[in-house]
């Protein structure tokens, strides 16, 4: 029974602290924070899940995640000026797909081995270089991008109209939170990625090739770096090099802290909680007095605050 009650004290505890966040806020008038960090939140979430998607399955932190979508950004402008819409996102998509996988072969592959401080420090340099080849060629000028969708008026949420393009966002986040979550639990495949994560050497021994495994990782976790970016970004009208790295992947580290880093669906609770806190930090009249980036700084404190207190997240599992 103590084991059951512990095991689902993370979920109550998120719900707790969601239901008090949401009441807390309409009541002071907050509501507009509200919306806007519940859909800024969805992309924290998809990025996060990314990172999640990795480590959960090596014990990696892929500090290249944001690039992925940055990637499918510039190649999504590009495509846009020659094809059709849905085909460039298409082909944006792809492309950060390929990516992922090459960075799993030319530089995870070969650390395999190595201690895990190495692989991160070398995801480090990918999106280093991936950061420089953008300004190299795009230089750093911020570049204009088209949303999918046009419409902003289609449903108004607590006095707050939310777009069709946030919708997707939020849609996209859920539906992939629950497809992941599905496909660890009852797919084989995603039952022998988690064997592989826990027992390498038990899984090679069953005739699973853990090295495949970690190429499909990896191309996953890229495309969803880059669902994250073609979607979230084109609400900003206009994106630079490094734009994922630089004002996506903190908050989606954060997010996957605060969720557990070992559960999906912590993920998407995380992301959407960080987007509330970072919504509020910029609108609450008690945050504007602080100088600087004031969303940031919250952040920082959220991320340290949960490293003090609960290092394994809100749903995920205390390291033995």
């Amino acid at each position: 029974m103590n084991e059951a009650l512990r095991a689902r004290l993370g979920w109550i505890v998120g719900a707790v602290l969601a239901v008090g966040l949401t009441v807390v806020l309409i009541v002071t008038g907050e509501e507009n924070a509200l919306v806007i960090g519940v859909t800024q939140g969805s992309a924290y979430g998809m990025v996060a899940l990314g990172l999640v998607l990795v480590y959960k399955s090596s014990g990696v932190f892929n500090f290249a995640q944001g690039e992925f979508g940055t990637v499918a950004l510039f190649v999504l402008y590009l495509l846009d000026f020659e094809t059709n819409y849905w085909l460039a996102m298409a082909g944006a998509l792809a492309v950060a797909a390929v990516m992922g996988f090459l960075t799993e072969r030319i530089v995870i592959r070969p650390l395999f081995e190595a201690p895990r401080v190495i692989l991160l420090v070398a995801t480090a340099g990918v999106a280093l270089l991936a950061i420089g080849v953008q300004i190299w060629f795009g230089d750093a000028q911020g570049k204009p991008i088209d949303k999918a969708f046009d419409r902003v008026d289609r449903i108004t949420v607590l006095g707050v109209q939310v777009t069709d393009q946030q919708l997707a966002l939020i849609v996209v986040l859920v539906a992939l939170a629950a497809l992941l979550a599905l496909f660890f639990t009852k797919s084989n495949l995603g039952l022998a990625i988690i064997g592989a994560s826990q027992e390498p050497t038990a899984t090679e021994l069953v005739g699973i090739s853990v090295k495949r495994l970690s190429s499909f990782i990896w191309v996953i976790a890229a495309v969803l770096g880059g669902l994250a970016a073609v979607i979230a970004v084109p609400n900003l009208g206009s994106f630079g090099p490094g734009i994922m790295t630089s004002q996506f992947l903190i908050p989606a580290f954060t997010a996957a802290v605060l969720g557990g880093m070992t559960s999906l669906p912590g993920a998407f609770v995380g992301g959407v909680l960080i987007g509330i806190v970072q919504s509020v930090a910029t609108s609450a009249p008690v945050f504007q007095d602080i100088p600087g980036t004031k969303s940031t700084l919250v952040v920082f404190i959220v991320l340290l605050v949960v490293l003090l207190i609960r290092p394994q997240g809100l749903l995920g599992k205390p390291a033995r």
